[in-house]
């Protein structure tokens, strides 16, 4: 496992699914880890779990002020941010663009892209700043083809994936490492809710199709290494059975 003893980590949407497991991954590899999300109660309970590696941050990502907020706690806290984990997505409303309701459209949008900015913007000054640091943004196939119902994700998803570019394209310079991750179809919340809704083939798709929250939370480390510096500025997916040899996780 990629050592990332004396490192601080950033994670949104960090109170259930991929955002806790990577939080566990990342303890486990010895680093200190800024925990997000909406949920309170759930984040003070895995902060709880984690003990003084971590500490929990109720934060809005829709909302810039409390993203950069919770940056300078981080800071503040422990010393130093070193990477930010853009975990937090939403999907609801599924629904056909025809008769979707554009408040709730716009909603996934401010989550799903702009909170992907917002911790961006709030956390590359401080990381240029000490001289790098990398950033993961948990990306999705849906970022480069339509589904049916799924328009707000769609296009959020291809927008935060551009983001990862030009992140890319502005920091490499600067120290900084912009990597996206496409992890697949994974057993959370998320895939309860899509299958809920019965629109389109993921919906169909039996529950043991979906891979554990724990292989993209393990692939998440490996990317903070070396290894995974020749994917800067681009997508990692785990559909891809090389990678996923190459991080070490069951096939």
């Amino acid at each position: 496992m990629t050592d990332l003893a004396g490192k601080t980590v950033m994670i949104t949407g960090a109170s259930r699914g991929i955002g806790a497991a990577a939080a566990r991954q990342f303890v486990a590899a010895g680093a200190r880890v800024a925990l997000l999300a909406r949920s309170g109660e759930a984040l003070a309970d895995l902060a709880g779990e984690l003990g003084d590696a971590a500490i929990a941050i109720p934060c809005d990502v829709s909302r810039y002020w409390e993203v950069a907020g919770a940056v300078d706690v981080t800071v503040k806290t422990f010393g130093s941010l070193d990477v930010l984990i853009n975990n937090a997505g939403v999907i609801e409303p599924i629904s056909m663009l025809d008769v979707s309701d554009p408040e709730a459209w716009g909603h996934v949008i401010d989550i799903n892209l702009k909170g992907v900015y917002y911790g961006m913007r709030a956390a590359m000054p401080v990381m240029q700043a000490a001289g790098g640091g990398t950033i993961l943004t948990i990306s999705s196939g849906a970022a480069h083809n339509p589904l049916e119902g799924w328009s707000q994700y769609c296009a959020s998803k291809a927008g935060a994936a551009m983001l990862t570019m030009c992140a890319d394209k502005e920091g490499r310079s600067k120290g900084i490492r912009a990597i996206g991750l496409s992890p697949g179809t994974v057993a959370t919340e998320m895939q309860r809710e899509i299958k809920e809704s019965g629109v389109g083939p993921v919906a169909a798709l039996d529950w043991s199709a979906h891979i554990p929250a724990d292989w993209p939370a393990k692939a998440l480390v490996w990317m903070c290494g070396k290894k995974a510096d020749g994917f800067l500025g681009q997508e990692i997916s785990l559909r891809d059975d090389s990678i996923r040899r190459q991080i070490g996780l069951n096939t």
